[in-house]
């Protein structure tokens, strides 16, 4: 089933607390480093996927989703759009209950036989971005900081007024 509505995405947050983030990043500035500290920290079960690292977070790595012992609810997919396909495979074959494709992995040719097999889909959105939304922890990703304002800025002094007469 694809989820695009509020409800649908609440449902699969709270109903899926296994997460195993394909494409992982060990490189803290990456997106994928990012979105899966802040579910970590927010009680989730993270299971890295990356064939070339043996520990991400803290949390041991595995090469595939195959590899993984134990089951996984949902699958979080940071990997190019072309590589979908294997990895909703794989998804289907281990009893993964949702695949998630992250912000600009768009395949509706895996999304669609995602939901065929019966696994929820989402598309072209970040987890961590609609749990924030969601569960109101938008503050904590920075927006209710005081950088982004509706506020008008003051001008800058134009050239002219330095001058002296």
């Amino acid at each position: 089933m694809i989820v695009d509505d509020i409800a649908g995405l609440r449902r699969v947050l709270l109903g899926n607390r296994v997460i195993a983030v394909v494409g992982l990043s060990p490189d803290w500035n990456r997106p994928s480093y990012f979105a899966a500290k802040y579910m970590l920290e927010h009680g989730y079960t993270i299971i890295p996927v990356n064939p070339r690292a043996t520990e991400i977070l803290g949390q041991k790595c595995y090469p595939d989703l195959a590899a993984i012992p134990v089951g996984v609810d949902l699958v979080d997919v940071f990997r190019k759009p072309g590589e979908a396909m294997p990895i909703t495979d794989q998804a289907i074959r281990i009893g993964a209950r949702c695949l998630w494709l992250q912000l600009g992995v768009i395949n509706h040719e895996a999304a669609g036989k995602a939901a065929a097999a019966g696994l929820d889909v989402v598309m072209d959105r970040c987890v961590k971005i609609e749990y924030a939304r969601l569960f109101g922890g938008l503050n904590y990703a920075g927006v209710n900081t005081g950088v982004i304002s509706a506020k008008r800025p003051p001008c800058p002094p134009s050239p002219d007024q330095d001058r002296k007469p």
